[in-house]
């Protein structure tokens, strides 16, 4: 059996390969500088704030900082504020001469008003406040008034305004939402963390808009809405041509985009949106252009469209991604012809549409002035709106796994399902396989909404997806109907049904491949998963123990009541209205089903998902007489494969499958 040692280590060690890789970035005016945020190397877990000139090719480093921080930068890119172990810092681009600033800490939060002359942060977790650049003028610009504990400011958001001298400040109260506790029994003598958690069905945090000036003694005038008919906030901000909200209603068929009149807070509709199922979130929008133009999408025919003003400007299958800017002259966006890959298009009215990418790929990209940064396979590079400029690549630092992808890419049935095949290295191919020399399969989805798995721009997860199957298996990853990237009809399929055609899909997916690829043995056949992918595993083995014989089910939403509100309401509705559809969704009311070797697992700390759907899912089947193994992980949240422990977890799990499946 090949075995690539070293690899989970490795996987821990760099967090998934994401040490070291550019992000972040910010982009001056003329694209002269661009700030980013990097470490020094693939495995040095210290956060580090560079500045490159484009000019002449050379980055700096501006500051360096252990653990984790956050930055934000003015309108020229002068001057930056950033956040790290609760401490306010500046950082003066020119000079990187970092400073730190005697804000009321803990902070969490910081933003420079657009001149840089003052920073706005959030100090307690609560309040909202205003410090000049040099650390005098410490104030507060909102806070919560004497018994309002359940009340924050800036925490849902805050905007300044373009001229710097009022901002636009969301108030959430979730006095209304319950207090759920996360804790760690291996630390006995730690308190419990206590989290507010809006789950469905139940009440949610109302949340308000303010705009106020930069001293709490001025006053604030609230933006009025039907916060009845449209219970969420969305998205809101304050461009060129003043503040503007994006509220949403709960049932999620409704968005409407808000003008927002500064003088009195009354509010009047840019664009509304409604869809029968849930009108989908697009990042960026809907939004304003420059000129004043809305910014919007539309489902037509089978295509998420880019709109301008109501009127669609992309063609027919040309699936929208994203607005990435909508503050030059062009509008930059990201769109998909394969669902597979990810490119970067332009669209202005007096040149139409114009595509920016052409190798396969996940494209992204930042872009001011004419500058773009361009984001792909973890590389950046500036490119300049000269067109005899050479891209000036910004280096990437992130280790070099220490396995290579063996894959397929494949697709699949009638509904042309985008799939991987992973194949040990060590697998020779060419010949007809006895039935010894088959592989047994290891279906590795995510399958839900939020992720595609199948790209054209693997991440660690098919790295993740090569160790096992160097373990000894053939492993087959394949995004069904409700992920992304295929238009409006695959995502709706999943609407008011969640699993049923995402398994049905992966059922299809494997016999699919198994067809094509003789090596696969359909007598031993396993399912991991964690988050959905958890879930997902977990009705494999219940609902069709005839094709999955074992199963991994990791940190796995087993009643959908004790979830998310915003996101299991999205899809399921509310289940005061669809009782039966969350009771189709909880594998709880199915443990009685059982009989296939099934691990849980899931961390203790987990605050997404809570430890609750596991310990009840465990007591389920114990009640029902069904065995099971059950692996708690202290110390750990909801993605814990890249944190320490994780390398064990993943080894874990090889063992399980090894142990019920076998392998070569």
């Amino acid at each position: 059996m090949g075995f690539v040692e070293g690899f989970p280590e490795q996987l821990v060690r760099t967090r998934g390969f994401g040490l070291g890789v550019p992000g972040g970035f910010v982009v001056g005016p003329g694209g002269r500088t661009v700030v980013y945020g990097r470490s020094r190397d693939g495995d040095d877990p210290a956060g580090g704030l560079w500045a490159l000139d484009v000019e002449e090719g050379r980055e700096r480093l501006l500051a360096r900082w252990d653990g984790a921080g956050a930055y934000a930068a003015d309108r020229a890119v002068r001057r930056v504020a950033l956040v790290v172990g609760g401490e306010l810092w500046t950082v003066e681009v020119s000079g990187g001469r970092a400073r730190r600033l005697a804000a009321r800490e803990p902070v969490s939060e910081a933003c420079p008003d657009p001149s840089g002359a003052r920073i706005a942060y959030i100090s307690g977790g609560d309040s909202l406040r205003v410090i000049e650049w040099d650390g005098t003028g410490d104030r507060p610009v909102a806070e919560p008034a004497p018994g309002e504990e359940a009340v924050g400011f800036g925490t849902a958001g805050f905007w300044w305004a373009p001229d710097g001298a009022r901002l636009l400040v969301a108030r959430e109260d979730t006095a209304a939402v319950p207090l759920w506790y996360v804790a760690d029994p291996a630390e006995p003598a730690a308190r419990p963390r206590a989290v507010r958690y809006a789950a469905a069905g139940g009440p949610l945090p109302e949340v308000t808009l303010w705009i106020t000036g930069t001293d709490a003694a001025v006053g604030a005038t609230e933006v009025r809405w039907d916060h009845g008919a449209f219970a969420y906030l969305a998205d809101a901000g304050w461009d060129a041509h003043g503040p503007y909200a994006t509220v949403r209603s709960r049932d999620q068929r409704t968005v409407r985009m808000l003008a927002v009149d500064t003088a009195d807070g009354r509010t009047h509709a840019l664009c509304e949106q409604r869809d029968a199922c849930w009108v989908q979130p697009v990042p960026g929008l809907p939004a304003r252009a420059r000129d004043g133009a809305l910014l919007a999408h539309a489902d037509l025919r089978g295509t998420r469209h880019l709109t301008v003003n109501g009127v669609p400007v992309t063609p027919p299958g040309l699936q929208l991604r994203a607005l990435l800017s909508a503050d030059d002259d062009e509008i930059l966006f990201s769109a998909s012809e394969d669902p597979t890959e990810t490119h970067l298009w332009t669209y202005a009215p007096a040149t139409g549409l114009t595509r920016l990418t052409t190798e396969p790929g996940v494209h992204d990209g930042v872009r001011r002035g004419g500058t773009l940064v361009h984001l792909s396979g973890g590389h950046a590079a500036v490119r300049r709106q000269a067109a005899d400029a050479d891209p000036v690549p910004i280096e990437s630092r992130a280790e070099t796994p220490v396995l290579e992808l063996r894959t397929t890419s494949l697709v699949l049935g009638p509904r042309d399902i985008r799939a991987t095949l992973h194949l040990p290295s060590w697998y020779e191919q060419g010949h007809e396989p006895s039935s010894e020399q088959r592989l047994p399969v290891l279906l590795d989805p995510y399958g839900g909404a939020a992720r595609q798995r199948v790209t054209a721009e693997p991440d660690w997860r098919a790295l993740v997806a090569q160790w096992f199957a160097e373990q000894g298996f053939a492993v087959l990853v394949a995004d069904g109907r409700g992920t992304p990237g295929r238009g409006p009809e695959w995502e709706r399929a999943v609407h008011g049904d969640l699993f049923g055609p995402v398994l049905e899909d992966q059922i299809t997916a494997l016999h699919e491949a198994a067809a094509l690829h003789d090596a696969l043995d359909l007598t031993r056949v396993a399912i991991r998963g964690w988050s959905f992918g958890g879930a997902l595993a977990m009705l494999a083995v219940l609902r069709r123990p005839d094709v999955f014989h074992a199963a991994v089910a990791g940190a796995a939403v087993t009643d959908s009541l004790l979830y998310h509100a915003e996101w299991r309401e999205r899809f399921l509705g509310h289940p005061d209205l669809y009782p039966e559809r969350y009771e189709d969704a909880s594998p709880i009311r199915e443990a009685s089903a059982l009989t296939r070797p099934l691990l849980l697992a899931h961390g203790l700390l987990d605050d997404n998902v809570h430890p609750a759907h596991t310990l009840r899912m465990s007591a389920a089947l114990l009640a029902a007489g069904r065995p099971h193994e059950v692996l708690l992980l202290p110390g750990v949240g909801h993605r814990p494969f890249t944190v320490p422990g994780g390398d064990q977890l993943l080894r874990h799990q090889a063992e399980f499958l090894h142990r019920h499946l076998g392998a070569q």
